[in-house]
């Protein structure tokens, strides 16, 4: 063993027999939240046509969910560790439910919003609790890396569900029933999480510190703001001081943590370079993956024209990569080391990407399919990475490494909505010919509606009779290069994170070497 890993002398506590039942259920969580994440993707075209929201009102009802889940994570982890986390699972569950319902009542923007934002408060009761009853239920490290490796493959599986049975759904439905389908599957999940999954707790739970908890999730969720509103707005009074408050936030956030000898969230994990190689990891995984799949399923549907139910099956490589790379990486970082895997699947992603902008324009199905495929099988350095975070910290300290991992993917989706997703968007106003568009008779007080998003611009043509069709294949050229140009800047994003990844972590570690 190497002078950066320490060896946990205490003795390994006995397996559950009931543990692969229990991840069972434990990935069937995810795959119901990452179902959800994907149906609206697939949904956003006839929710917007619907509802009619502005392009801020579309990322916030897109967006809204992983903000309250990064904002709420860190006090869920501590109080599931205290309260137990089959206990909090459940909860979430029903939360879960609950607020998938209230979609009935919702027709406003602002009224999804709020649904989606109530959908994270059960998100987040969900997710640390799946992955700290998984680093319980399996002491021993190479079991472990498989079961993590399973439960990412479950990720795949929900990302390539989510578009079909959303598109399903839309074929025959409104778009209502992208959060109704939630509701019975919610159902099914509490009653075999209470035959099946054992409670677990710390046996040495850090105190509650409200006023760090509440300094956290202030500053994430002021991170997330400033980042999507300086990309769009610039320098704007309301960005800058959402960004002031960020850093304040979250840097008193962590000085209060390391001053503290039992914090409410170990910051002190991050000095340990496989885990912030893993958070690193799954942080820009999800950005690249959250941004694909956004810009992909517009692209499909309002420029490519697919119906929703086709757009979710041209976005199935993405989920069939990450399926069948998830369960085969541990196994192969076991034969050719942690490093190559974990910073090789950030490398794929980022080559995936990138071949959006270098295929052959303008960019057709079977390109973006090559890019999405690859993009998905980057996910499977996704199981490499939650090994390395949960193995990282001790049992007690399960909801710690599980809340920030949830922590990484949660920001990192809404990072990527919000970065990539606005970059699309200035690149489509910019690329917009306005002068064309008056030719074509487009009037001058339906420009805005034209220049704020795809979706705008396909509506006012609708509206031009004739006239319509040109202003239509304008924006249609625009979006498509918007998306591509997008795509190269996605993929320079992963490569240099699989260079910091391979910089980061050390050579000759081992996933069977358990703390890291």
């Amino acid at each position: 063993m190497t002078s950066h890993q320490t060896q946990d002398v205490r003795p390994q506590p006995q397996a559950d027999p009931r543990r692969w039942a229990g991840l069972a259920v434990l990935a069937g969580s995810l795959l119901v939240v990452v179902m959800d994440m994907t149906i609206l993707n697939v949904a956003v075209p006839a929710l917007a046509a619907d509802l009619r929201p502005s392009s801020t009102q579309l990322l916030w009802i897109v967006d809204s969910y992983s903000l309250v889940i990064a904002g709420l994570l860190v006090t869920v982890a501590a109080l599931g560790d205290r309260w137990g986390r089959r206990r909090m699972l459940l909860t979430g569950y029903a939360v879960f439910a609950a607020a998938s319902l209230l979609v009935l009542v919702a027709s406003t923007p602002w009224a999804v919003v709020a649904v989606r934002a109530l959908l994270g408060v059960g998100g987040a009761m969900i997710m640390p609790s799946t992955l700290a009853s998984i680093r319980t239920l399996f002491p021993d490290p190479r079991e472990r890396a498989t079961a993590l490796g399973l439960w990412g493959a479950t990720a795949g599986v929900g990302g390539g569900l989510g578009p079909i049975v959303g598109g399903l759904l839309l074929e025959n439905f409104s778009w209502h029933a992208a959060f109704l389908v939630n509701v019975p599957v919610m159902l099914v999940a509490i009653v075999a999480a209470w035959i099946l999954l054992p409670e677990s707790r710390a046996d040495r739970p850090a105190p509650l510190d409200a006023p760090a908890a509440t300094g956290a999730g202030v500053g994430l969720v002021a991170l997330v703001y400033a980042i999507k509103h300086l990309s769009k707005e610039g320098l704007t009074v309301p960005s800058v001081a959402a960004a002031v408050v960020a850093v304040v936030g979250l840097t008193w956030f962590v000085r209060r943590c390391l001053r503290r000898p039992e914090p409410v969230l170990d910051v002190r994990l991050f000095t340990r370079r496989p885990f912030t190689a893993g958070v690193l990891a799954a942080l820009l995984t999800s950005l690249a993956m959250a941004g694909a799949m956004l810009l992909g399923a517009q692209w499909l549907q309002l420029v490519e024209g697919l119906s929703p139910i086709r757009g979710g099956v041209a976005l199935l490589p993405a989920a069939i990569g990450g399926a069948v790379a998830a369960p085969l990486a541990p196994g192969l970082a076991a034969r050719v080391g942690v490093r190559p895997v974990l910073a090789g699947g950030l490398a794929v992603g980022g080559l995936g990407f990138s071949l959006l902008f270098w295929a052959p324009q303008p960019l057709e199905i079977p390109w973006a399919a090559v890019a999405f495929a690859l993009v998905g099988i980057s996910t499977g350095s996704l199981a490499i990475a939650s090994a390395l975070i949960m193995g990282s910290a001790p049992a007690d300290r399960a909801g710690n490494a599980a809340a920030i991992e949830e922590v990484s993917y949660e920001v990192g989706a809404a990072l990527g909505v919000a970065t990539l997703g606005s970059a699309a968007a200035g690149v489509y106003r910019g690329d917009l010919p306005v002068a064309q568009l008056r030719e074509a008779g487009l009037p001058d007080a339906a420009l805005p509606a034209v220049q704020d998003s795809i979706g705008g611009a396909l509506t006012v043509a609708q509206q031009l009779g004739p006239a319509g069709q040109a202003v239509a294949d304008l924006a249609r050229t625009a979006f498509t290069d918007a998306f591509t140009k997008v795509g190269l800047l996605g993929g320079l994003l992963m490569l240099v994170a699989a260079a910091a990844v391979w910089l980061l972590t050390p050579r000759d570690l081992d996933l069977a070497d358990g703390h890291h």
